[in-house]
């Protein structure tokens, strides 16, 4: 039938081609917005072996971030590195991987990312809490598992069992702003270094200084010239002022408890002389033992005063031997000095006073 209109209505058959119509860029648009996505998605745990141009990662850069181009803002640091292997040793590493101007106090990309690559010399290991996994497509290299908010992570590269000449690594650093997209915003940076093989070097007057070190690259002004901001200045001269503070307390406080001794001492000896008073006499056979003691103690103190003066070590609690590092111990070295100097003064004192009670002469009493 036709309606008294006079125009057609939709058939049964032309409804369902609209809606496969429909359905069809629906799909069509779904499935580029996921490819759109799948980039940033991959890349948040750890980037892939290779980049958009089919070159290494680790060696070449990142395609996708920056418009593929390496950034001096980003900084990528690796400490612990030893200028030359041990076969089979195991050396703990620290990545750090930061924007230049968050560490600088700006408002800079606070997430970060990496790639590490030994070419496939030695074995990479971690413990469970750091966000690390194997590289994707490239199982001997080592990643991130997670975007990190600090930065650092630290691991450990166990050289190989026999001398394989130099070890040349290569590192990826990424800092993003955590937006999701592979945009302008994200920046990356390239280390390369090499490890030189065991007895090619030989240590001179400090061997320290060969044994490990510390990589990076990025921007200069940040890495060494960092201008501090005005609240860090303020802190740390508020810590500097409580400090000088405190030590400026506690040396008033002993100064004052030592005067105080030494200025009674002088006064009973200037009492004892205007009033014809002093020590009780004491027998030569008691007196030699106590003066012989007191000598031995004054002349320890005043040793072991003169070997800690002397010494550049500084004597701390609890002892910096047991503690972890990095645990906050007190600097005891000033205190003990000036107590042993104390000590052995006290000490002679006595042998002094011992010596002036064998002069003294004896009563009825001290015969009896």
């Amino acid at each position: 039938m036709r309606p008294s209109n006079g125009y057609e209505t939709p058939t049964d058959e032309v409804i369902p081609v609209v809606m496969r119509g429909a359905l069809s860029k629906a799909s069509v648009c779904l499935v580029i917005l996921t490819l759109l996505a799948l980039p940033a998605f991959g890349m948040s745990n750890g980037p892939a072996a290779l980049n958009g141009n089919e070159e290494s990662t680790v060696k070449y850069g990142c395609s996708c971030h920056n418009n593929g181009a390496p950034s001096e803002r980003v900084i990528v640091m690796i400490t612990g590195v030893p200028v030359m292997y041990e076969t089979d040793v195991s050396y703990s590493l620290t990545i750090t991987v930061a924007d230049s101007l968050t560490l600088s106090g700006g408002d800079g990309n606070t997430k970060a990312g990496f790639l590490l690559s030994s070419g496939g010399v030695g074995a990479f290991s971690w413990s469970d809490d750091q966000d690390l996994r194997q590289a994707e497509d490239a199982p001997e290299d080592v990643s991130h598992s997670e975007i990190d908010s600090d930065g650092v992570w630290v691991l450990t590269w166990t050289s190989p069992s026999e001398d394989v000449g130099n070890v040349n690594f290569w590192l990826a650093g990424n800092s993003v702003d955590g937006g999701g997209l592979n945009d302008e915003t994200d920046y990356w940076n390239l280390l390369a270094f090499s490890i030189s093989p065991p007895g090619t070097i030989v240590s001179g007057d400090d061997a320290a200084t060969l044994e490990t070190r510390t990589i990076s690259v990025g921007d200069y002004d940040t890495l060494f010239v960092i201008e501090e901001s005005a609240a860090q200045k303020e802190a740390e001269r508020q810590a500097a002022l409580a400090l000088s503070i405190y030590r400026q307390g506690n040396a008033l406080y002993w100064t004052s408890l030592v005067a105080l001794l030494v200025g009674a001492v002088f006064q009973r000896e200037v009492l004892e002389r205007r009033y014809g008073d002093g020590p009780e006499y004491l027998a030569m056979e008691l007196a030699y033992p106590q003066a012989i003691r007191r000598s031995l103690l004054s002349i320890a103190s005043f040793v072991i005063g003169v070997r800690w003066l002397s010494s550049d070590a500084a004597i701390s609690f609890p002892p910096a031997s047991i503690v972890e590092e990095g645990t906050r111990v007190t600097n005891l070295t000033g205190f003990l000095i000036g107590c042993a100097f104390f000590l052995s003064a006290w000490a002679a004192y006595g042998v002094y006073r011992t010596i002036l009670a064998t002069r003294v002469e004896p009563d009825v009493k001290d015969i009896l």
